[in-house]
């Protein structure tokens, strides 16, 4: 293969991107810098899919690398982010981002341990990697080019990508990085892929040798957060999930943990619907939902146990670990609720996590019921304010209360413009009990 075309790989790119990779490479160009497409993205290019990302890979030279380049190549305002343990670098302008790494090699001081990277050769780059599949390059600058002409693939990626199969790079490759289980699970149900036999087999031996116990909870989070992520990318939760307990990676990561059979439709729904309006939004964290969705089924002292293994703590760890017995009490609320006023009481406390995992739990008709608050109700603006009342005579407690129940109205059609809004804050307002009198003190004998 000698690689797609210039104007074939600007297609490609994500939106945005393609200007920041000429700005690098013709930075590269001057200083004879070997520039290369690497990981991932190459992976995605032969598959024919667009790419989500772009990540290039800079052999350094005269003490030049990828920060050095990075520099040189950003457009005036952009946002130049180096991360010097690991070698990367990341230029963000516009609106757009690309990534960019010096060719490394690394060791692991133990295993699960971060590891260690040093200087390195595109072979060692290469050969670090998780699967043969992301551990192809692309040269893009002339000097990559001179160096190698054509896909540099060591490790027989292509062959496997025909295969459709995920093939680690060493049999201590789990040892080393036992995440690398957790990311095999992502993209097997993303691309459809499935582990090569000895694949298999190196993961049996680091589950047999206790590997997955090392791992940090907070790298084991950021997995997870990739894995509902990538529901985006129609990776289906529940099928990543169903591997990891097939392979008994769940079991590792904490005893007893599993996926719940009840929780398999649940997770389903969820992953479409963080790939379609009204979700996902800004304040949407997927990772949280997937777990409320997946450990609600689970018992209650298990599902702490797996949020504090995971690293979820605080407010967030306590809203999910409760979430089963908040599902439940709604659910059976929004089966009795009459009128959309009534359904927005119910669900406008819920946060976006809450309302996903509740979503994704209900019903078809509480569901819908769900689905229309959420895409129709929940960014509704009442015709008047807090500071309008208050104007009105209302204070107190009285204000918060005339609110909703004006909210209330005005979603059920019974409030319909300003004026109405008005005069039933007025209503409001006279119903307000009078105040209540002191009662007098008795009198003592023979007061006057």
């Amino acid at each position: 293969m000698t690689g797609p075309t210039a104007d074939a790989l600007r297609r490609a790119f994500p939106a945005g991107t393609a200007p920041l990779v000429e700005r690098v490479l013709a930075q590269a160009e001057r200083r004879g810098l070997r520039v290369y497409l690497v990981g991932g993205p190459v992976r995605d290019l032969l598959l024919g899919q667009s790419l989500r990302d772009v990540d290039l890979l800079v052999e350094e030279a005269e003490g030049r690398g990828a920060a050095e380049l990075a520099r040189e190549a950003a457009p005036e305002g952009a946002r130049v982010v180096a991360h010097e343990r690991f070698g990367t670098v990341r230029i963000d302008a516009g609106g757009a981002g690309i990534d960019l790494a010096t060719a490394r090699s690394e060791r692991y001081a133990h295993p699960g341990a971060l590891p260690e990277v040093g200087p390195g050769r595109l072979d060692e780059d290469l050969r670090r990697r998780d699967f043969s599949v992301n551990a192809m390059a692309l040269p893009l600058s002339e000097a990559a080019r001179a160096a190698h002409g054509a896909l540099v693939d060591l490790e027989e990626g292509r062959r496997d990508l025909e295969r459709r199969t995920l093939r680690i790079l060493h049999p201590r490759s789990f040892h080393d990085d036992p995440t690398r289980a957790l990311r095999a699970a992502r993209l097997a149900a993303r691309l459809r892929f499935t582990l090569s036999r000895g694949t298999r087999s190196a993961l049996r031996d680091a589950l047999r040798d206790g590997a997955f116990g090392r791992v940090s909870g907070e790298r084991l989070r950021r997995e997870l957060e990739k894995l509902f992520g990538d529901a985006v990318l129609e990776l289906d939760p529940a099928t990543a999930l169903r591997l990891l307990d097939e392979w008994h990676v769940l079991g590792a990561l904490e005893p007893g943990l599993a996926l719940p059979r009840p929780a398999v439709p649940a997770l389903r729904r969820l992953g479409r619907s963080l790939a379609a309006p009204p979700w996902p939004s800004p304040r949407l964290r997927p990772w949280a939902a997937g777990l409320a969705t997946w450990l609600a089924p689970l018992e209650g002292g298990l599902r702490t146990r797996a949020l504090k293994r995971f690293a979820v703590r605080g407010e967030v760890a306590q809203r999910l670990a409760s979430f089963r017995r908040l599902r439940d009490a709604r659910i059976r609320a929004l089966a009795r609720a009459r009128g959309r006023g009534a359904i927005d009481a119910l669900l406008g406390d819920l946060g976006e996590d809450e309302l996903l995992a509740l979503h994704a739990w209900a019903p078809p008709t509480e569901r819908r019921r769900i689905q229309r608050y959420a895409a129709e109700d929940r960014a509704r603006r009442l015709p008047l304010t807090g500071d309008d009342l208050v104007a009105l005579g209302l204070s107190g407690p009285l204000v918060g209360k005339a609110l909703a129940r004006i909210r209330s109205a005005f979603l059920d059609g019974a409030v319909r413009s300003r004026d109405d809004a008005v005069a039933l804050a007025r209503e409001l307002g006279r119903r307000r009990p009078a105040p209540r009198r002191p009662t007098p003190a008795p009198r003592e004998p023979g007061a006057v």
